[in-house]
């Protein structure tokens, strides 16, 4: 009897285990796969992608591409970081061959940032899979950019695998890019956050026309299937995969989103080189307990700060103090009030240490790149208040987000 009731119960239980198993969310590699490849069958194309452009079961797009019946894959592309992942941030990679595949792997990240004629010669279409983190200055919509544009002067089409942002869809922060500032790390007229997937992204560069000569591709977005906008990732029941070195975790990116300037700064410590990158603010010279009073004060709505000492790797054992930044409720969070409250509360706390005037020209000059505007420094070191800062940010950004609307795949 009890023999027939274990099996009666592993009947029951086994498939709703596999179910629990299974992610709410496939995104477009696996949509693509559901659908035998349809937009790909008897197509030459190449694949730009990286570490991240894996299925639901964690094998890479390469391989499933490579193996799917009736798609030739002829050839990669890699961004920075390279097609698997191998490549260290910021470094130039060259052409190689693909261990794995013995396709030829064209680096977008050397010699050039958009293919070439040459590396699209023989191509019908252009497929792009990667992961981003739903930051203006993530080097990977410029990527998708520079290749949509090619694309559209080769006549090859342009097809886009949807990827959940970890962001959720709904937040757009930060200032507009001002075309002054106009490069591979801010490529388009959008805000710092701009609330969009990377196929949703794709349909606004190609209809809004900012694509070089104001060509347009022959686009195609193979949409997700689960996904909504008000997920975060941990909604989706998807495996992260590090997107670049010091993006280790599903929430690294609303860290980075509080504390990333700081390190183009290069004037205080922000985790980087420590086991929790973008999630600390230190230096030797801060007084970590003043810090953590100061912002607490702020009452800044869904985070935290703790006092904390640490070490960075590689830094002669140099002792850092500052805080720790907790995210006590994600939703309510303004992660570039964040931000902005970080960098006036050190220079108004600590102005022996001019955290601009000890900055390197170059690096002031990153800074204001990354950001996309001059204003907020400015604002910054007159004391501007940021909540004004945050309203004239907003309002500046009433445009974009009623042309964004309809743009939107996912309601």
């Amino acid at each position: 009897m009890n023999n027939v009731v274990l099996k009666i119960a592993v009947i029951i239980i086994a498939p709703l285990l596999v179910a629990f198993s299974q992610p709410k969310v496939k995104t477009g590699i696996d949509v693509l796969r559901d659908r035998g490849f349809d937009v790909l069958r008897g197509k030459k194309i190449g694949l730009i992608t990286n570490q991240t452009g894996v299925a639901n079961n964690l094998q890479a797009t390469i391989d499933v591409l490579y193996q799917a019946p009736g798609v030739q894959l002829v050839a990669l592309f890699g961004p920075e970081h390279g097609a698997r992942g191998d490549a260290d941030a910021g470094k130039w990679v060259e052409n190689y061959t693909d261990g794995r595949t013995g396709l030829r792997v064209y680096s977008l990240y050397g010699a050039t940032r958009k293919p070439t004629n040459s590396m699209l010669r023989g191509l019908d279409a252009l497929v792009y899979d990667i992961q981003d983190i739903g930051v203006r200055s993530y080097t990977y919509i410029s990527t998708m950019g520079y290749a949509m544009e090619a694309a559209a002067e080769n006549g090859v089409e342009f097809i886009v695998l949807d990827r959940p942002n970890p962001l959720t869809g709904t937040r757009v922060e930060g200032p507009m890019m001002e075309p002054v500032y106009k490069s591979f790390v801010g490529l388009y007229p959008i805000p710092y956050v701009y609330g969009m997937t990377a196929g949703e992204l794709a349909r606004m560069i190609n209809d809004e026309g900012w694509l070089a000569g104001g060509v347009r591709c022959k686009l195609t977005v193979v949409p997700m299937d689960g996904w909504n906008r008000s997920m975060w990732w941990d909604d989706t029941g998807l495996q992260w995969i590090p997107t670049s070195p010091n993006i280790p975790r599903s929430a690294t990116p609303m860290f980075y989103l509080m504390t990333g300037l700081l390190g183009e700064l290069g004037t205080v410590n922000q985790g980087i080189g420590y086991s929790l990158p973008f999630e600390l603010v230190g230096a030797p010279w801060v007084d970590s307990q003043q810090l953590a009073e100061y912002l607490g004060a702020k009452k800044l709505s869904g985070v935290h700060f703790t006092p904390i000492f640490y070490r960075v790797f590689n830094d002669n054992g140099t002792r850092y103090q500052g805080v720790q930044i907790h995210v006590t409720e994600r939703d309510s969070i303004n992660l570039t009030s964040v931000q902005l409250h970080i960098l006036s509360a050190l220079y108004t706390l600590f102005p022996e240490r001019n955290i601009y005037a000890r900055a390197r020209k170059e690096k002031i000059e990153s800074f204001d790149k990354i950001f996309g505007s001059s204003d907020i420094r400015r604002e910054l070191v007159t004391y501007t208040r940021v909540e004004d800062m945050l309203a004239r940010i907003n309002q500046k950004n009433a445009d974009y987000m009623a042309r964004r609307e309809k743009y939107l795949i996912y309601r």
